[in-house]
């Protein structure tokens, strides 16, 4: 019975530490954030690098989301009766659901795993080690300026998957499903607000934060040599899409109750 109890206590006891570690890495990034002197070199580096990596798989992803989209509301829409509100609707899940969750995921996937690979490799050659010999901060120095380069980008990127996906959209909804342009136009400006654009914004930041912290620890502790990388790049890449959709669960109940649907 005991050892039963142990076996069933042991991996909950190991995932509540690891979630204590990665809040404990979080407050350590934002307090050394603030902290001179500022990586600015590094995270122009690794802003490069992660946009590099991101920019073109992103926008490939956006076109066919943003049609997919556009054709499951135009059609159940036009099942309803209400083939003027098709723009407002496909639009307004592109810009608060769509372009975070897409640019969330391929930088969890693409630049996640490379921060993973990147730093636990560091980690297992021991230079991690060294610089703390040398008085070195490695969360200063490594880990604040590639979270803060994925919260960049993260922003970027959304304003991409956006525009991408809202013309996609248009195009697919208008010119395949015979819309009506004007009508398209008019329902989204008539039921989009300035917060809808914002909301995006904050999830995209937020999944920055969320993706850059766990793929930072993830690197920072890998397990068993070359192999241990390989593993916490999958461990960081499935724990920061779990994550990710919490938070955007969270989020999204917050915002529908403090901001008011337009015209309601």
């Amino acid at each position: 019975m005991g050892d039963t109890r142990v076996a069933v206590l042991k991996p909950i006891n190991g995932a509540l530490t690891q979630a204590g570690n990665i809040v404990e890495l979080f407050v350590d990034v934002v307090r050394n954030t603030f902290r001179r002197p500022f990586q600015f070199r590094e995270f122009i580096e690794q802003a490069w690098f992660i946009a590099s990596v991101t920019i073109l798989p992103t926008a490939m992803v956006a076109i066919p989301f943003g049609a997919i989209v556009s054709l499951q509301t135009g059609s159940l829409i036009r099942q309803l009766g209400a083939e003027n509100f098709t723009g407002a609707a496909s639009v307004l899940a592109v810009i608060q659901q769509g372009s975070p969750l897409v640019t969330a995921l391929l930088i969890a996937g693409a630049a996640g795993s490379a921060v993973t690979a990147d730093l636990g490799s560091r980690t297992i050659r021991e230079e991690i080690d060294a610089m703390e010999v040398l008085g070195i901060n490695p969360i200063q120095r490594l880990v604040v300026p590639r979270v803060l380069a994925m919260v960049l980008v993260a922003l970027l990127l959304n304003g991409l998957v956006a525009v991408v996906g809202i013309a996609g959209g248009y195009f697919f909804n208008v010119v395949l499903q015979g819309g009506n342009p004007g009508a398209y136009l008019q329902s989204f400006s008539a039921f989009a607000q300035l917060p809808d654009i914002w909301i995006g914004e904050i999830k995209a930041a937020v999944f920055g934060v969320i993706a850059g912290v766990v793929a930072s620890y993830k690197g920072l502790h890998p397990k068993g040599g070359p192999k241990g990388v390989g593993d916490a790049v999958n461990q960081s890449v499935v724990i920061t899409f779990l994550l990710l959709f919490f938070a955007n669960l969270i989020l999204t109940m917050v915002y529908l109750q403090i901001v008011p649907a337009k015209g309601s």
